[in-house]
């Protein structure tokens, strides 16, 4: 779990993210899309947009789109990523800091960034923006390391416990891949809140990285950027060294979760 407090990192690596963070895959787009129908005529708000990795699929609707972002650097690379889309703009700022009127919005949709909202700010804010029979859709990737190299694997652990562990004063903990029931039970959180019709999906895919790309990558994470950067870029270069002394390559296996509900 990503610490609170550390919302600013993702901001200082914008172009990194932008580039090594993935986007969705199309079955995940198709199931909002049959569940709530997007035009030049409806309105959406993404919350958290981030390097835009979650975006084009909602412009491409024709619906007008208002991007809340916290990070100047990532709304300076999404002006300018999306300037030629007339539906789009974007708000600097804090999602639950945000003025929204209420009983305006077909769709509020956030895409791995949700959980840096306090949920019941986060969950009441939506529901009261969206019209009647207007939809929110959560959905965040959760990458697991790779299953076919064990040795890899164990190396990676030992490095983590020496460097990551150490700096943040936590114990090693069993890292297992995001399971169905994690998604029920977070799928039941909209109940909570008024909502009904909730429905929720897993998708899976998996990313090779080459050694130097996965370190890349590495630094898009909040709790590594966090790091002090000596001991942040020492353990970045183990586990590269790493990585180049099992194969050279490191494949991600990715679990896409995704959350539906509707204002009755």
């Amino acid at each position: 779990m990503i610490s609170k407090g550390l919302e600013w990192t993702f901001d200082t690596v914008a172009s990194t993210y932008e580039k090594f963070r993935p986007g969705y895959t199309d079955e995940l787009y198709k199931m909002i899309f049959d569940y709530i129908t997007l035009n030049e005529s409806c309105h959406a708000v993404e919350v958290g947009i981030g390097g835009g990795q979650a975006t084009l699929p909602i412009l491409k609707t024709g619906c007008n789109l208002t991007a809340v972002e916290y990070g100047e650097q990532f709304s300076k690379l999404c002006m300018e990523k999306f300037k030629e889309y007339q539906n789009f703009s974007i708000v600097t700022n804090k999602f639950e800091n945000t003025d929204f009127s209420d009983n305006t919005y077909d769709l509020v949709y956030s895409a791995s960034a949700f959980h840096w909202v306090p949920e019941d700010i986060g969950y009441t804010k939506v529901f009261s923006m969206l019209k009647s029979g207007g939809a929110f859709a959560r959905f965040a990737n959760h990458p697991y390391r790779d299953k076919g190299n064990l040795p890899l694997s164990e190396e990676m652990d030992r490095i983590y416990v020496a460097y990551y562990d150490k700096f943040h004063h936590k114990k090693r903990e069993a890292i297992t891949e995001y399971s169905e029931e994690q998604a029920l039970q977070r799928s039941k959180i909209a109940e909570k809140y008024g909502f009904v019709d909730i429905k929720y999906a897993l998708f899976h895919r998996t990313r090779t990285f080459l050694a130097s790309e996965y370190r890349r990558l590495l630094g898009t994470y909040s709790d590594h950027i966090a790091m002090e950067e000596s001991i942040r870029e020492k353990f970045f270069s183990k586990i590269e060294e790493a990585i180049n002394n099992h194969g050279g390559s490191i494949t991600v296996y990715d679990t896409i979760d995704l959350q539906l509900a509707r204002k009755p």
